[in-house]
């Protein structure tokens, strides 16, 4: 069974965190309140309680990093690139073709992409760092917007 717990954050932005046997599976930036899939049920587990937390830290600027259990459904190639992205220090950025490097496959930079863009685990598994080879914004599954948010969050842009 999956739990999940709506935590709003000081953007504004309502935080969807899934758990599924004891771990987060997923987390979805929403723009307005949504109703749940039919396998989930509301709860205020420790892990999402936890989750929320050092989310809460993170939207504060007192926290860098998460230290949670993640479990990411997808396939070996798309865990591969998460695991890469989770790589990427608080601050930086990466390019879709440096992720496809350290992924074990350089050619591959828009199957890279595209697993980014299905990264279930968003902000904890920091999509929002891989950028473009020229430095310009790209796509985010939330949006651009977003994406710009979190990348000034992280002091990435400066205003």
């Amino acid at each position: 069974m999956k739990y999940y717990l709506d935590a709003e954050v000081s953007t504004g932005w309502i935080l969807r965190i899934v758990e599924e046997r004891e771990a987060i599976v997923q987390i979805h930036i929403l723009r307005k309140p949504e109703t749940a899939e039919v396998d989930m049920d509301p709860r205020e587990t420790a892990l999402l309680l936890e989750a929320k937390r050092q989310l809460e830290e993170y939207f504060a600027g007192i926290r860098a990093g998460f230290s949670l259990p993640l479990a990411p459904e997808g396939t070996e190639f798309q865990k591969s690139v998460w695991q890469q992205l989770e790589a990427i220090p608080f601050g930086e950025t990466r390019t879709y073709g440096q992720i496809a490097a350290a992924a074990g496959n350089p050619k591959a930079c828009r199957a890279a992409g595209g697993a980014i863009h299905k990264n279930p685990i968003a902000i904890m598994i920091p999509c929002h760092r891989v950028i473009g080879a020229d430095g310009s914004l790209t796509g985010f599954a939330s949006g651009l917007d977003v994406k710009e948010a979190l990348l000034h969050l992280e002091g990435i842009i400066k205003e």
